[in-house]
C-alpha cells in the first residue's frame, strides 16, 4: 500500500515541536554556561585560591630576585674574603669605594655613566629613525626587521670575537680598510690603547641593540591607528609633523620603556667588555660590573663586591623611577 502524505498541519506541528527541542536545548546550554561563569566568579573571588595560585611564582621571584638583593645589601657591612670569618664593619666599603683611587670604582661608574649617555643618544634615535622608516609599510620591510634583530639574536661572546677580530691591529677590516684608503696613521691598537679602547668598546655594544629598540619602536608604530595618519594627511600636515604630533606621542610609553632598558643595560654592562678588553688596558674600560668580579674572584673581596652589587641595583632601580618620573609628567 502507498503511504498517505502527512497532511500541513501534521507538518506545522513536527516543527512546532522541534522548535520547542531546540529552544529547550539551548535554554539549557545558556542555563549551563550561567551556572558555570557562577562558579568560577565564585572561585576567583575567593582570596585563598588566588593566594594559592600566585604563591608558586611569587616563591620563586623572592627566592630567586628579592633574596639575593637584600644578601647582598647584608655582606656589604662586612669585610669577609668569601671563605672565612666575617667581620663588621658598617660603612666602610661603601666610603672606601668612592675615596679610594686603587680600587677605581669612580672611574668604573664614570664609564657606565657615559655609555648609558651614547645610548640614549646614538643608540635610541638610530633605532626611532629605523623604525620610523620601517613602520611606513615600505617593500620588504620584513626583511630588513630581520637583518636588524638579527645581532639581538647572536651570543654575545660570538659578537665579541667577531669585533676582536675587526678591530685586530695587523689583519683586522677596519685597519686593512684605512690602510687601503692611505690613511695608515689613523690604523691604531684599538683596543690596546688607553685613548681609543672606551670608544672601540662600546660600539659593539651599542651596535647590537638598535634593532631590539628598533623592534620595540616598530611594533608601537604599527599600533598607531592609520585613520590618524589619514586625517592628518588630508589636514596638509607633511610626514615630520605627523612623526612628532602624532606618532611619537602615541608611543611615549614604548619610548619609556626603552629609555629604562638602555640606561639599566648600560649601567650593568658586562659580558661585551669582558670579552673584548676586560677592563684593560690599565682600567680604561672599567665598568661596575667587571670591577665586581674582580672583587669577588680575583681579589677576595667578597664584602667588597657585594657593596658593588647592591650599589648597582639601587642605580637602576633610581634611574629606573627618575626615567619615569620624566615621562610621567610630560604625559600628564
Amino acid at each position: 500500500m502507498r503511504a498517505d502524505k502527512p497532511s500541513g498541519s501534521d507538518s506545522i506541528k513536527k516543527e512546532a515541536v522541534s522548535q520547542r527541542l531546540s529552544g529547550s536545548k539551548s535554554s539549557g546550554n545558556r542555563f549551563l554556561s550561567i551556572r558555570e561563569g557562577i562558579k568560577m566568579k565564585k572561585l576567583y573571588s575567593n582570596k585563598l585560591t588566588i593566594i594559592l595560585f600566585i604563591l608558586p611564582a611569587l616563591l620563586l621571584f623572592l627566592l630567586i630576585l628579592v633574596a639575593p638583593i637584600f644578601i647582598s645589601g647584608y655582606y656589604s657591612f662586612f669585610d669577609w674574603n668569601g671563605f672565612g670569618k666575617k667581620t663588621f664593619i658598617g660603612m666602610e666599603n661603601y666610603g672606601e669605594l668612592f675615596t679610594s683611587n686603587s680600587i677605581g670604582f669612580v672611574k668604573a661608574l664614570g664609564n657606565a655613566l657615559l655609555l648609558a649617555l651614547l645610548s640614549v643618544a646614538v643608540q635610541l634615535p638610530l633605532a626611532l629613525g629605523l623604525a620610523l622608516l620601517l613602520g611606513k609599510g615600505r617593500k620588504g620591510e620584513r626583511g630588513f626587521l630581520s637583518i636588524y634583530f638579527m645581532p639581538v639574536l647572536i651570543s654575545t661572546v660570538v659578537i665579541g670575537q667577531l669585533w676582536l677580530k675587526i678591530y685586530n691591529p695587523s689583519y683586522g677590516l677596519l685597519n686593512v680598510a684605512l690602510r687601503s684608503l692611505g690613511l695608515d696613521s689613523l690604523a691604531k691598537i684599538w683596543l690596546g690603547e688607553k685613548t681609543t679602547a672606551l670608544g672601540a668598546a662600546f660600539v659593539p655594544i651599542l651596535w647590537q641593540y638598535v634593532g631590539y629598540h628598533m623592534l620595540l619602536m616598530y611594533a608601537g608604530i604599527k599600533s598607531v591607528p592609520p585613520e590618524y595618519r589619514e586625517a592628518a594627511m588630508i589636514d596638509g600636515a607633511r610626514e615630520g609633523q605627523v612623526n612628532r604630533y602624532i606618532i611619537l606621542p602615541y608611543i611615549k610609553p614604548i619610548l619609556k620603556i626603552s629609555t629604562i632598558f638602555a640606561v639599566t643595560g648600560s649601567l650593568k654592562s658586562f659580558d661585551l667588555i669582558y670579552v673584548l678588553t676586560n677592563g684593560g688596558p690599565l682600567h680604561a674600560t672599567e665598568v661596575p660590573s667587571t670591577l665586581m668580579i674582580s672583587m669577588l674572584f680575583l681579589r677576595n673581596r667578597y664584602g667588597m663586591g657585594s657593596t658593588i652589587a647592591f650599589l648597582l641595583i639601587i642605580l637602576c632601580f633610581t634611574f629606573a623611577l627618575i626615567i619615569g618620573c620624566i615621562f610621567r609628567d610630560k604625559e600628564d
